[in-house]
């Protein structure tokens, strides 16, 4: 019996065309609960990417409300804010796909959401699936874990969304969009905060995940100060073999616009309609600009920055959101002569202007000559205006007023920090009377061992320096001569010796060991967790009897720490969000 052939030949496979996609990166300062001025600039910026002729435009983690919104997310009114805002900004997007952040809820559960927006039609939402519960992070104290990937299809290209630590875990919703649902291209709206080196850990992570997924991943991240937390944006586009497209700036507001060029996996995939388990496709409207010829995008600039420079900068911005986002103009530091006060002055004259910076001077009997002339010639070198208050009499009424209680007792630490209180006292006179902020200026390392005094150098609206080690404080002092080419920061105030000046000849290698000594210790001990066994096997210069008096100080402050004004987040871990020890506590080690 003769079996008939098929007259049908195999056909090669077509040949996959490549697509270009136009992204746009809004990387955007929100506000937290400012509804209004949120979505103004989410309506401003998709007019721009429009004019780029963009194909998507991605905005930060949590847009509309602004991000860590924290407990506000307790309150029913805030969320239906959040709601009604982002029906008024889904009209906003004719001829544009916009994925913004927001909050969505379904019954009694909230989600940190990212809203599919095509064409003035809201299609869908990502509920963020990986909610962090570390250091900072409270996220699963409010928000229900969403578990069902997205994708959408956008000029034939298919793109899948991702909100912030959905990206850092490899085997998370990334890897079942990418490797089993052939997205081509994954988006990652961020909220993630910075510390020194984390813009380059960030960096090298998507470079990772863009190799494994084999997909390019465009990352889009918050910028600005809230609170103790600020944003260094360096959104940016990797491409499947881990090359960087583009790159956005740290610490400044922009629009990253590139274009990808994609060969559509599902076109290459044996069977163009898998379609994995549980994934929510969408189809997004298609752009009337895909049948023009495309305008070339402007080159872009992108800076790197030196790690100094990022703490600098950093600092800039938390202090300038800080203080203009709260509603003041004018701030008031007490200048002492040394390095603290001056860095908190530079850096406040580059975040605010200098004509919105008061230097006081609060001398008293033990302060040095060259303290004063040190502190003018930076107020000179700012050109911030100063004051000038001495604190003499003040002692002399405190020592009348207490020398019945104090009758046969020694003079001791208790008269030192009543000279501190009385500097505190007279800074915050000034805030109440003119409205200007007091900004303290305490570093990390003094304020980790308790050498700063309560209601006294502690007294203020914001701590600048607040997680900054006295090492690193030198080095911006250094760095900030260099910038500007010319001296700043006197020479006189760097290579002085340290001083509270809180009694004749005091240095502050009286009560503490060389700065650069006690940095490693503390940074081993409060930014690593090391146990004092630990930290007694390790290399550290000190005398084991040294490292257990530095770690039982550390332990006695965490009082004075707990009623200290916020500071930004500069480290890896720093106090406030980062470290939460109880005050009651007797473990030890």
């Amino acid at each position: 019996m003769k079996t008939k052939t098929s007259s049908k030949r195999k056909q090669p496979p077509a040949s996959v065309s490549p697509v270009t996609l136009r992204v746009a990166i809004a990387q955007i300062n929100t506000i937290v609960g400012d509804f209004k001025t949120n979505a103004e600039k989410v309506k401003t910026w998709i007019k721009q990417a429009r004019q780029f002729h963009a194909d998507i435009i991605l905005f930060p983690e949590l847009t509309l409300s602004g991000y860590p919104p924290e407990d506000l997310l307790h309150k029913q009114g805030f969320i239906k804010e959040n709601r009604a805002t982002l029906n008024h900004i889904v009209p906003h997007t004719q001829g544009i796909t916009a994925i913004v952040g927001t909050i969505e809820q379904s019954g009694n559960k909230l989600y940190n959401s990212a809203a599919l927006i095509s064409n003035g039609k809201l299609l869908g939402n990502y509920r963020k699936a990986i909610l962090p519960n570390y250091g900072v992070f409270d996220e699963k104290r409010y928000f229900h874990e969403g578990s069902t990937p997205v994708r959408f299809t956008q000029n034939g290209v298919t793109l899948g969304i991702t909100v912030c630590e959905d990206i850092w875990i490899a085997d998370g919703p990334g890897k079942t969009l990418c490797l089993e649902g052939n997205v081509d291209v994954l988006l990652n709206i961020s909220s993630s905060p910075f510390h020194k080196g984390k813009g380059q850990a960030r960096e090298e992570l998507i470079r990772a995940r863009a190799r494994q997924y084999k997909s390019f991943i465009v990352y889009a991240n918050l910028v600005g100060g809230q609170d103790e937390l600020v944003f260094d944006g360096q959104s940016l586009i990797m491409d499947p073999k881990g090359k960087l497209a583009a790159h956005g700036n740290s610490f400044v507001e922009e629009m990253i616009v590139a274009d990808l060029t994609v060969l559509p996996k599902s076109r290459k995939a044996k069977d163009a309609k898998l379609k994995p388990v549980g994934v929510k496709t969408y189809r997004a409207a298609p752009t009337a600009r895909r049948s023009l010829a495309k305008k070339p995008l402007p080159e872009r600039k992108f800076a790197r920055r030196e790690e100094i420079e990022e703490v600098y900068e950093a600092l800039v911005l938390g202090t300038r959101d800080y203080i203009r986002k709260n509603g003041f103009q004018k701030v008031a530091i007490g200048l002492s002569g040394g390095v603290d006060s001056a860095m908190t002055a530079a850096i406040a004259a580059d975040a605010l202007g200098p004509e919105n910076v008061t230097g006081v001077l609060m001398p008293s009997p033990y302060t040095a000559e060259e303290s004063g002339a040190d502190s003018l010639a930076l107020a000179k070198n700012l050109n911030i205006q100063t004051f000038t208050l001495p604190i003499e009499e003040s002692m002399q009424a405190y020592d009348t007023v207490l020398s019945g209680v104090f009758k046969e007792t020694a003079v001791d630490i208790t008269e030192e920090n009543i000279q501190a209180r009385i500097r505190g006292n007279l800074l915050m006179a000034l805030s109440n009377k003119f409205g200007w902020v007091v900004l303290t200026t305490g570093n990390k390392s003094e304020i980790s061992v308790g050498y700063c005094t309560l209601y006294g150098d502690m007294a203020g609206g914001f701590a600048v320096l607040k997680d900054v080690p006295k090492t690193w404080v030198y080095e911006l002092a250094r760095w900030v001569n260099r910038r500007d080419q010319k001296i700043v920061i006197p020479e006189n105030i760097l290579i002085r010796e340290p001083t509270a000046e809180l009694r004749p000849d005091q240095k502050d290698t009286d009560s503490l060991p060389p700065y650069p000594l006690l940095d490693k210790v503390l940074a081993a001990y409060i930014e690593e967790d090391q146990s004092l066994e630990s930290l007694l096997k390790m290399k550290l210069g000190l005398p084991s009897k040294e490292i257990r008096r530095i770690t039982r100080m550390v332990d006695a402050n965490e009082y004075k720490r707990r009623q200290g004004p916020p500071g930004v987040k500069i480290t890896p871990k720093a106090f406030g969000k980062d470290r939460r020890l109880p005050i009651t506590n007797r473990f030890k080690g």
